[in-house]
C-alpha cells in the first residue's frame, strides 16, 4: 500500500479544494510559517478517524471546518479524502470481515466529512462506514 494523493476541502486553513500528490517520493514539507503545514499532517490523521479534537488543536469537531477569511466565507463542512494505491494486493487472512471485500481493489479511496453539526460521514470506496 501506498499513499498516492491527498484532498482537502473546508478543512481548517484549505478553504480551497487542494490535492496534494504525493505519487514521487516526498521527503518533508516547507513553508513559512502559517501556511498550513500541520494541518497536512492533521488532515491524514482526520481522515484515519481521529476522534481526539484536542490532538488537531481544537476543542469539539467543528474546529475543523473553515471559519472564513476576509476574502472567502466560512464553509459549512470539512472534507479530507486519501487515495491509496493497493495493486501489491493486502494479505486479508487479518482483516475484518467488514473490511476484507474493499481490500481486493487496485486503489482504496478514504474519505471522512464533518459537517458545522459536529457529526461526521466515514467513507471506503464511496461507501459509507459504521
Amino acid at each position: 500500500m501506498r499513499l498516492l494523493h491527498i484532498t482537502v476541502q473546508g478543512f481548517k486553513s484549505f478553504a480551497k479544494k487542494t490535492t496534494l500528490d504525493v505519487t514521487h517520493q516526498v521527503t518533508g514539507v516547507v513553508g513559512p510559517n502559517g501556511s498550513g503545514k500541520s494541518n497536512i499532517a492533521e488532515a491524514i490523521r482526520f481522515v484515519l478517524g481521529e476522534q481526539s479534537m484536542k490532538s488537531m488543536r481544537g476543542k469539539v469537531g467543528p474546529d475543523v471546518i473553515f471559519k472564513g477569511s476576509e476574502h472567502l466565507a466560512p464553509m459549512s463542512r470539512a472534507s479530507v479524502t486519501m487515495v491509496i494505491d493497493n495493486k501489491e494486493k493486502m494479505d486479508t487472512a487479518h482483516a475484518s470481515e467488514s473490511l476484507a471485500p474493499f481490500l481486493v481493489y487496485d486503489e482504496l479511496v478514504l474519505s471522512r466529512v464533518m459537517y458545522a453539526d459536529g457529526t461526521s460521514d466515514y467513507l471506503l470506496n464511496d461507501a459509507k462506514l459504521r
